[in-house]
């Protein structure tokens, strides 16, 4: 199995294939994304990307593309063919049977019904396979489907929205708004490629919200290319902490389209109120030694519905609670070039600090303009 020696022409077609695989985030969970280009002397005869999980995958769109082309053709795809019966046959057999003579893989499969079987049913066909090319980027297309593979959990994203003095709200909560148009408009372009967005019933009490996504919004976002439409929207999956059950049902997120579930630490057996628009149920999770809802058994929880991504829509002590629990991936900050004051509310609740060898670190990955406002991405080491 060859892992080096990539040349430009193969980078450029892989580079082609990864952006291809762009195409589906708004889509594919859970599913990855995935983008394929075929070349046959020096000229793409096929190319393909996966949209939506039950639909065609990339490399099969592409072989459709080039037809008789596929043989002897070199393959370029983002992630390692499958090679199980799923919700549609395996596309190592597609290739193999196209004739393909070599395929470029980017990086390997880390769902375990793969994991690596795709390669050798290649390779064992005759096929020359190498591996490895432009790998961290195309992980970086898949995070949260790799994460939740390998950690049997989703992706966490914490996003906050402050001043430059840190605050998230004034002192009598108002926070409508701190943050410009365009900021709010590209948290909508991350949302919509999330799993899921999880709020507390504190915030839906206090602010209610729609915690969905605005499509006319999403078009807004400098980073939106048009690639689905309106009607292609998927709504992430709507979860609600409600340990003591006070959310009503008269809520507006109960109006709106899409799946709710709400998470107390007892069921609900009771759900007549909450027979909006949206479809809503009630689990129950374990509670931590204080008596809230165990975060760690939550994500253990969630993970039967094959999430992804889940973005954080909550407050300061909720935040701290997901920092303590060392939950979060990664952390969001829209910072807004205004000044709030001593006692309006902070960021996030966490416990003090005595020493700065004890303070939470986090890892720097971007600083962007966004509007008149600054988004600082973070990561968790």
């Amino acid at each position: 199995m060859t892992t080096v020696c990539f040349s430009e022409q193969d980078k450029e077609y892989m580079s082609r294939a990864l952006e291809l695989a762009k195409k589906g985030r708004f889509t594919s969970a859970p599913n990855p994304n995935v983008g394929c280009v075929i070349v046959l002397d020096d000229i793409v005869v096929g190319t393909g990307f996966h949209f939506k999980a039950g639909q065609g995958h990339a490399e099969v769109y592409a072989l459709a593309m080039a037809g008789s082309k596929a043989q002897s053709s070199t393959c370029y795809v983002t992630l390692e063919p499958c090679s199980h019966f799923g919700r549609t046959p395996p596309c190592a057999l597609a290739l193999i049977k196209a004739g393909v003579k070599r395929v470029c893989v980017a990086m390997r499969d880390p769902n375990p019904q793969v994991a690596g079987q795709g390669i050798k049913l290649l390779q064992d066909a005759g096929i020359e396979v190498s591996v490895g090319l432009l790998e961290p980027q195309a992980k970086q297309l898949n995070l949260g489907f790799i994460n939740r593979m390998l950690h049997k959990r989703a992706r966490v994203t914490l996003k906050l929205g402050a001043s430059l003095d840190g605050k998230t709200a004034l002192k009598n909560g108002k926070s409508q708004w701190i943050t410009g148009s365009q900021s709010r408009c590209d948290v909508q372009h991350f949302r919509a490629q999330q799993s899921a967005i999880l709020s507390s019933a504190s915030t839906v009490l206090a602010d209610d919200p729609s915690l969905n996504v605005r499509f006319e919004e999403l078009q807004q976002s400098m980073y939106f290319k048009g690639e689905i439409s309106a009607e292609q929207l998927r709504q992430p999956l709507r979860i609600i902490l409600d340990s003591r059950n006070k959310l009503t049902g008269q809520e507006k997120i109960f109006s709106l389209p899409g799946d709710i579930i709400l998470v107390a630490l007892q069921l609900r057996h009771d759900l007549s109120d909450f027979k909006g628009v949206a479809q809503v149920q009630s689990v129950v999770c374990p509670a931590d030694e204080a008596g809230n809802i165990d975060l760690r058994s939550l994500l253990k929880l969630l993970n039967r519905y094959e999430l992804n991504d889940i973005w954080l829509e909550v407050g300061a002590t909720l935040a701290g609670a997901f920092f303590k629990a060392q939950l979060v991936d990664q952390f969001i900050l829209y910072q807004a070039p205004k000044l709030m004051g001593a006692q309006a509310r902070s960021l996030v609740n966490l416990d003090d600090f005595s020493t700065m060898d004890d303070v939470l670190q986090l890892t720097l990955q971007e600083v962007t303009v966004i509007g008149n406002d600054i988004r600082i991405i973070s990561n968790r080491d």
